[in-house]
């Protein structure tokens, strides 16, 4: 059985100005400690759900339960305190030019009072995501995969609760993918994050997720588990390419 989750959507519907739909009446569980994937097409309500989450958009119908609290109910500084325990890495990782990693892996800290900020918490995640030598490098002077290690960074040095991915793999090549995908099952594993992944690569679901929430026009139309016959042995991009091209 799974554990509490630290999210639920009771029959949670979001409607646009114009009567445009984002997301109709969507019942959802997302487990403690688990990873969850969620695909769709483009316009299915991915992004809103995402957006649901962490209180950017709000509910029009039904509710909105994030680590045990109802975000519909809460004022401005009771989303800031949710916010605290979510993190987000996005499909661009928009990290700052003008600062070293390390300094972009601060910013969450920075928003903090100065007695919760730690140098050593900043010195942990970089190691965690193998980046701790290049600490002072500059993001212009880093691979896409770095950047999104980063990115991963940024997202988990204040040890949230809750970290919510959209498209994380989406400009990688499949070797990059993989490790950013083991990066995310890792700190499920060694934090006790519980993960969501929004994504359109049904590899990455097969290689990470626990369960997949399939959303169609705004509806959330099946939640299935992955068969660990769905699994596979993680192979090389010349690999790959020769199984998929090859004569």
């Amino acid at each position: 059985m799974l554990p509490t989750s630290p999210v639920a959507l009771a029959r949670a519907g979001v409607a646009y100005p114009g009567g445009v739909q984002g997301m109709a009446g969507v019942d959802l569980t997302v487990a403690g400690g688990e990873i969850l994937g969620v695909i769709g097409e483009s316009g299915a309500g991915k992004s809103t759900l995402l957006s649901v989450l962490t209180g950017e958009v709000s509910a029009t119908s039904g509710t909105v339960s994030v680590l045990g609290q109802d975000v519909g109910r809460l004022d401005r500084a009771g989303l800031r305190r949710l916010r605290r325990d979510i993190g987000v890495v996005f499909q661009g990782v928009h990290l700052l030019s003008n600062r070293t990693v390390r300094q972009n892996v601060e910013v969450p800290l920075d928003l903090r009072p100065r007695r919760e900020r730690s140098a050593e918490a900043v010195d942990d995640v970089l190691r965690f995501v193998g980046l701790d030598q290049r600490a002072d490098a500059y993001p212009a002077q880093l691979s896409g995969g770095q950047r999104q290690r980063v990115g991963i960074a940024r997202a988990l040095v204040t040890r949230p609760r809750l970290l919510l991915c959209d498209e994380p793999t989406s400009a990688l090549d499949a070797a990059t993918a993989g490790e950013v995908l083991d990066l995310l099952r890792d700190a499920r594993d060694r934090f006790g994050t519980t993960v969501v992944i929004v994504t359109h690569d049904l590899d990455v679901v097969r290689d990470v997720c626990d369960r997949v929430a399939l959303f169609d026009d705004g509806r959330l139309v099946d939640v299935l588990a992955i068969a660990p016959a769905a699994r596979r042995e993680r192979e090389s991009y010349l690999d790959r390419a020769r199984r998929e091209l090859g004569a």
